[in-house]
């Protein structure tokens, strides 16, 4: 059996280290990807402010050996979801099962005035920009903002603004500075009532004004005035945005998509075609766009892939269920639990933050990439940030 895999983020590397994990040369695992290597998304956060440098936070993609399994370095041109296969620029490649775990991809563009007027931070390139930024930064108002739903790693906005109040303070310039977060969500961490009050009292605590429920829909540069959803207006010195996410384009030419994104069984990750599943940001099966979610995602998939091996039915079905470590601040991580089980209201529990759980998410960062990819991180990230 030849197993094509769309990606090699967190669903398509979890789904290749478990097929090759427990199928070996039995199984021909085709994984595509045009990136040189993988980094965390949290890692953006250690590059923007000075933590870590670019390089050491990507693991290269040529240390991924493993039984059965074939790296491709390249970019993907087209789909057919119908044929299970895909037109690369390294030629054509098919499979009797087909995973596209593609991810979102970012449009600071399509928010009128961001790329002129702002800074993405969700990107490297958008992390090494803000870096520069902020180091060159002699403190002002900084407007931390979303832009769109949905949007990839939903705390992300609120620990960005803890990060930089510990930046600023840090740099003597605090004082003589604002941090304010525009946020759609009415409450920091929806499912989770602990999370968003300890978020809430974080916030107080520093003196970062938060807008709740709202949007940014544009930039006035020449102003310097981030324009609300509500017809609000904002002046900024520094405005950092969460950018309008979308499938890539590939994976919208390719039918496999509905309303933006691929819709999927909430309990099988199956597509409405035969033998194409779909895990993690590119689909819409009711998850936030996180990481941890794609490796839940991806082992289900690999369940019924073993047992389709075996000739026989899987039993294993999605729960929605999700660990995110969120970064606090002051070198503290918290911990999250969260679950968005099909057709149940998502529920969440959280464990305060500590000096333990920094050091529980840096062995988190090292097993996965040890599973992954086949080494250890050594010194060179330490996960503080996710």
């Amino acid at each position: 059996m030849r197993v094509l895999i769309l990606g090699a983020g967190f669903g398509g590397l979890e789904l290749t280290t478990r097929l090759s994990g427990e199928l070996g040369d039995a199984v021909e695992v085709v994984l595509i990807d045009q990136a040189e290597g993988f980094a965390f998304g949290f890692s953006r956060f250690d590059v923007m402010f000075g933590r870590a440098a670019a390089d050491v936070v990507v693991h290269p993609y040529r240390d991924l050996v493993k039984p059965g399994v074939r790296f491709v370095p390249t970019t993907i041109r087209s789909i057919d979801p119908r044929q299970r296969r895909v037109e690369t620029d390294a030629g054509s490649f098919d499979g009797d099962v087909m995973i596209v775990a593609l991810g979102a991809d970012l449009d600071p563009a399509a928010t009128p005035g961001l790329v002129e007027g702002g800074y993405e931070f969700y990107s490297m390139p958008g992390a090494l920009a803000a870096h520069d930024v902020l180091a060159a930064f002699d403190g002002g108002r900084v407007v931390i903002g979303v832009t769109s739903t949905p949007f990839k790693c939903p705390p992300a906005p609120s620990e960005v603004a803890l990060l930089m109040h510990d930046y600023l303070s840090d740099r003597g310039q605090r004082d003589r500075s604002e941090i304010l977060l525009v946020t759609p969500l009415g409450t920091p961490i929806p499912p989770s009532p602990g999370a968003s009050e300890a978020l809430l009292a974080a916030f107080a605590e520093r003196g970062i004004r938060v807008y709740p429920g709202q949007l940014v829909r544009e930039l006035d540069p020449a102003r310097k005035v981030a324009r609300l959803a509500d017809g609000g207006e904002i002046p900024y010195d520094l405005f950092l945005g969460v950018p309008v996410h979308q499938a890539p384009a590939v994976v919208q030419a390719s039918g496999l998509c509905a309303d933006g994104w691929i819709p999927v069984d909430p309990h099988t990750l199956e597509t409405v075609f035969p033998g194409v599943y779909a895990v993690g940001d590119v689909t819409s099966v009711g998850t936030p766009k996180a990481g941890v979610f794609a490796e839940g995602q991806a082992a289900v998939v690999a369940a019924a892939i073993i047992a389709r091996q075996a000739g026989r039915e899987s039993s294993v079905r999605y729960d929605g269920r999700g660990q995110v470590y969120m970064e606090f601040g002051h070198c503290e991580v918290a911990r999250l639990d969260l679950t968005f089980a099909a057709g149940q209201p998502p529920t969440g529990t959280f464990e305060a933050p500590s000096t333990d759980l920094t050091g529980r998410k840096s062995e988190f960062v090292t097993t996965r990439i040890q599973r992954w990819l086949g080494r250890g991180t050594g010194d060179q990230q330490d996960g503080r940030s996710l």
